[in-house]
């Protein structure tokens, strides 16, 4: 009996052992040998998702929001999803379409044109995304890497099944989402399919009518411009470009599809901006049910900075500038500045080099900077040209301090000595007779004048003179000590101008062009010739000017404090980028002038100044541009107070403005807000030039 009971059971495992060694073969059969190795079929699939970490704000001096984040919405297509969903090709094809109706715009990488003539488009990708187009091509049955695009649409149709009813475009764009979804299985870097960012109302309804397994709708956010002004400096976000990933590549922080700073503030911040992007773990089963769900990596937002600009000053700079511009505009045709163009204004404290404002005008909205693009491309004036730091123009007599400097320190002239204005600098006539406005305009002479002097009234006669007996080498190292010509330090890209010199000459120019004349040095000495300097350098050289010979660096940073505000990350520190030493006697005699541009009644700029409770130290300067027949740039410097520490140095550009005095009106509307006091007076007093 005990025998028969053992047999029996020998019997029972070996069936047993049978039914699940079938079973066995059975699974195996439909998990590998019928998928080719694809286990999509599995009952759950693990799926990473990139979280997007929040930027950091961008504040001004105050602690007012420039840029922050708004929140929003992405699409993030599950390939495990929609590959193991019955009938694949067709829901990518709706999709797809119902794109195309509703003209939504969504992102894919697959890198051959979307129309006919088929071409690559590989040139445009960076070298990440290229080589994941080799692993794809690999992954797809070893597909020859010099494929023909039109071949390969067409060996791809094939292998996906596409139907032949549909064109040989909505096979293309059909191609470029399966391309997602494969890659996916192919490079196990890559976190799900990112198919939409920051979607609107309108197109996440159009989407959902769809039901697209495995289309998820995840949380993020989007830059958003709390004010419409400083849209020069602030910059925008964007995806790298090909360049840009090769910079990036090595930094662990970054993914090929994250966002940098393209531009401005954004770009020269970006290390401080930026955050660092979590990761999670999705578990799913063929139909999109979640199982579980853990952070690999949790996400980190990035720092916020403070910026130095003060956006009342801001504010206040943009406004009065285009009303400035606008009203020289609307005056008759013929008039001095009514042909007026672009202009720059910029501000700076005098003690720590940090920069106030920084304003370029015509201006635009950075909101809608992007919808409006190509408008703004075609728009009077060029609105995305930002002439505080990338215009280069003339400074006119705003550069007849740094002649005072010269000629003082290197003994040529003293502040007593005066010097006769004859109206007509004869010396080189008949070929070079220079003239004084004063002359030209009444046929009047200054007569005897004192540097200070000289720098009030704006002689040019005074300056031709000092030009034509200092020596060239002394003019240009004081420019060249003020900083004019030369590198503010700034954060952002900047043009640095030329000094007009013997070595400029010979850069711009050629054959007998290159000679150097004396002729060249005269008009030099009054901010002509080849003279070229930025509103930017304007500002720096007059803070230099300010400060006795101390140049600091010129800078937007003021500090990084933590995502959540409790800490101080990174203070500002102030930077002297050189010094020059300045004798009391030069400095106390273009302090002098300076004060008495604004405020002696025969200064250029007094109506604009006059009875005003600060001190201003100030320049009217008044630039030819080459063209007879249009108007002359106007240009204006300040610092003020001139009686004590200064605090503020200002510089003022116009294009074709006609006068510097009309930029005047622009620094008075600064001053008013930073030292609290009145309002704009008039401004109608011009000056001397080239005639």
């Amino acid at each position: 009996m005990e025998r028969i009971t053992a047999r029996r059971a020998r019997i029972l495992l070996v069936i047993f052992a049978l039914v699940v060694g079938f079973f066995a073969l059975r699974l195996y059969d439909m998990q590998i040998i019928q998928t080719d190795g694809n286990t999509y079929n599995a009952s759950t699939f693990t799926t990473y998702t990139r979280v997007k970490a929040a930027r950091g704000d961008i504040l001004d001096r105050n602690g007012n929001k420039l840029v922050s984040n708004r929140a929003s919405y992405d699409l993030v297509i599950n390939h495990y999803v929609i590959e193991s969903a019955d009938g694949t090709n067709e829901l990518l094809y709706r999709l797809v379409k119902r794109c195309q109706e509703q003209n939504i715009d969504y992102t894919e990488h697959f890198p051959i044109s979307k129309e006919r003539p088929f071409v690559y488009t590989l040139s445009e990708q960076s070298s990440a995304w290229q080589g994941y187009f080799q692993k794809y091509l690999a992954y797809m049955g070893d597909l020859d890497s010099d494929i023909t695009a039109p071949l390969l649409i067409e060996k791809l149709r094939s292998i996906y099944r596409l139907p032949e009813s549909w064109t040989e475009e909505e096979a293309r764009l059909v191609i470029g989402i399966w391309y997602e979804i494969d890659l996916r299985g192919c490079v196990e870097s890559l976190s799900n399919y990112v198919f939409m960012t920051d979607v609107d109302d309108a197109s996440l309804s159009a989407i959902a009518e769809l039901n697209i397994p495995g289309m998820n709708v995840e949380a993020s956010t989007v830059r958003e411009y709390s004010t419409k002004y400083a849209a020069h400096i602030l910059g925008f976000v964007g995806k790298m470009n090909p360049e840009q990933w090769e910079e990036y590549k090595n930094n662990e922080d970054y993914t090929m599809d994250s966002e940098v700073g393209q531009d401005g503030l954004e770009a020269a911040f970006e290390a401080q901006l930026h955050g660092v992007d979590g990761l999670r773990e999705d578990t799913v089963t063929k139909d999109g049910t979640l199982v579980s769900s853990r952070y690999i990596v949790e996400p980190k937002a990035g720092s916020n900075v403070e910026v130095t600009i003060d956006l009342n000053l801001q504010i206040a700079a943009e406004e009065t500038l285009a009303s400035v511009m606008e009203q020289l505009r609307s005056q008759e045709p013929g008039k001095d500045g009514a042909d007026a163009e672009g202009a720059a204004v910029v501000a700076m404290d005098t003690r720590t080099g940090q920069i106030l404002v920084c304003a370029s005008y015509p201006s635009y909205d950075l909101n809608t900077f992007f919808e409006n693009y190509n408008t703004l491309l075609e728009t009077d004036y060029d609105p995305l040209f930002n002439r505080a730091l990338m215009g280069t123009y003339p400074p006119g007599s705003t550069y007849k301090m740094s002649m005072v400097i010269a000629g003082i320190d290197s003994g040529v002239i003293n502040s007593q000595k005066p010097i006769y204005c004859g109206g007509v600098y004869q010396k080189y006539a008949p070929g070079f007779a220079p003239k004084c406005l004063l002359w030209t305009n009444y046929n009047m002479i200054h007569e005897n004048l004192t540097a200070a002097e000289a720098l009030m009234y704006s002689c040019n006669y005074f300056f031709y003179d000092l030009g034509d007996h200092i020596r060239l080498s002394a003019m240009d190292s004081t420019a060249k000590g003020l900083g004019l010509g030369e590198r503010t330090g700034v954060e952002l890209p900047e043009y640095v101008g030329s000094r007009a010199n013997k070595e400029t000459k010979k850069e711009l120019y050629t054959g007998e062009q290159t000679v150097w004349y004396q002729a060249d040095q005269i008009t030099a000495a009054i901010g002509q010739s080849d003279n070229r300097f930025t509103p930017m350098q304007l500002c720096s050289y007059t803070a230099t000017l300010a400060n006795k010979g101390t140049r600091y660096k010129a800078t937007f940073f003021n500090r990084v404090v933590s995502a959540d505000y409790r800490e101080l990350i990174m203070q500002s520190e102030k930077s002297v980028l050189s010094h020059m030493d300045i004798s009391d006697e030069a400095y106390q005699t273009y302090n002098e002038g300076m004060h008495m541009v604004a405020q002696n009644p025969s200064g250029t700029a007094y109506k604009i100044f006059k009875n005003y409770p600060i001190a201003v130290a100030a320049k009217t300067g008044t630039a030819q541009t080459g063209n007879p027949s249009g108007s002359d740039n106007g240009a204006f410097v300040c610092y003020a107070p001139c009686d004590s520490q200064p605090q503020i140095a200002i510089a003022v550009y116009g294009e074709k403005a006609g006068h510097g005095s009309d930029m005047g009106a622009v620094a008075k509307a600064i001053l008013d807000i930073y030292f609290e006091v009145g309002e704009i007076g008039d401004v109608n007093i011009y000056e001397n030039q080239i005639s």
